[in-house]
């Protein structure tokens, strides 16, 4: 992480917001990648930047994968945040119909660094060639052993997301007062597979139709949900949904924002391929 100033602090870590007007990257229109002040990862890229008369840069898409949302205290407004350190951006807002994609992620500058195109070239075209996806279906030990054997998907990480309690224990969340499921974090390369199709193998790996459950295994952190990152993710969850319910299938499957995902305990990566078994409560079943 890159020291911070204390109206860095203030900002990025406290939530505060900077005067309107006042930042530096309000008006910048320089070619290149925005980045995260505290740690550096790639957030927006120049070309989706545009003039919202705001105040504040502002930007009608990001980096897929770069940004987390998560809702304010007063569930009036949706908080963005760096997804690689937990940073504050600013806040994003839909439906004003400043561009055609009708986004806004308005940003503090001071949140923000700036690498111009010359030197970011390669490494903003490796951060657009990952998208992240987040799905919960049972125990994470299955989810994960059989969505990593989808053609490019690049990794996949258990851990747990949707509940109250900051750095959980497996423990904690099986105690069923965490309010957390048993989440599985996919990164994929979006030019060898659409998030459809890797959300399409989520529905057809466990059964959506089981209440907090999957197979033997029961208890609200083993419901089936669908953590979006973005409004496509979320507007092809539902659609698929409706598209399971159309053939007869009564699905359970949750649709949430996305909010922070917390790893879980090492021990739990690559569960079944450390043990040498396969999962005994997931099963691929053709539904589309």
């Amino acid at each position: 992480m890159k020291p911070l100033t204390p109206e860095e602090e203030r900002v990025i870590v406290g939530k505060g917001t900077e005067a309107p007007f006042s930042g530096k990257f309000y008006t910048h229109r320089e070619d290149g990648t925005y980045c995260c002040r505290r740690c550096g990862a790639p957030l927006y890229r120049s070309e989706d930047k545009f003039d919202a008369g705001c105040g504040w840069p502002s930007f009608d898409d990001e980096i897929p994968g770069a940004i987390r949302r998560e809702p304010d205290a007063d569930g009036r407004r949706t908080e963005i945040l760096c997804a690689a350190c937990g940073g504050h951006l600013g806040h994003v807002f839909s439906g004003e119909g400043f561009t055609p994609k009708n986004v806004r992620h308005c940003v503090n500058s001071i949140s923000l660094d700036f690498i111009p195109a010359t030197k970011s070239e390669k490494r903003a075209a490796a951060e657009i060639r990952r998208d992240t996806a987040y799905f919960a279906g049972g125990c994470f030990w299955g989810v994960e052993y059989m969505l990593k054997k989808l053609k490019g998907v690049e990794s996949v990480r258990s851990g747990y997301m949707g509940g109250m309690t900051v750095d959980p224990t497996y423990e904690q969340v099986c105690s069923h007062t965490t309010g957390h499921a048993e989440t599985v974090e996919v990164v994929f390369d979006p030019t060898q597979v659409s998030y459809e199709t890797v959300a399409k193998r989520f529905f057809e790996i466990h059964d959506p139709t089981q209440a907090d459950g999957q197979g033997p295994d029961l208890g609200d952190q083993y419901r089936s949900e669908v953590f979006y990152t973005s409004p496509e993710q979320k507007a092809v969850a539902e659609d698929l949904i409706r598209r399971l319910e159309a053939k007869g299938y009564d699905v359970v499957t949750r649709v949430t924002p996305a909010s922070r995902f917390y790893p879980a305990e090492e021990y739990h990566q690559n569960y079944y391929e450390r043990k040498g078994s396969t999962p005994y409560c997931h099963t691929y079943t053709k539904r589309f």
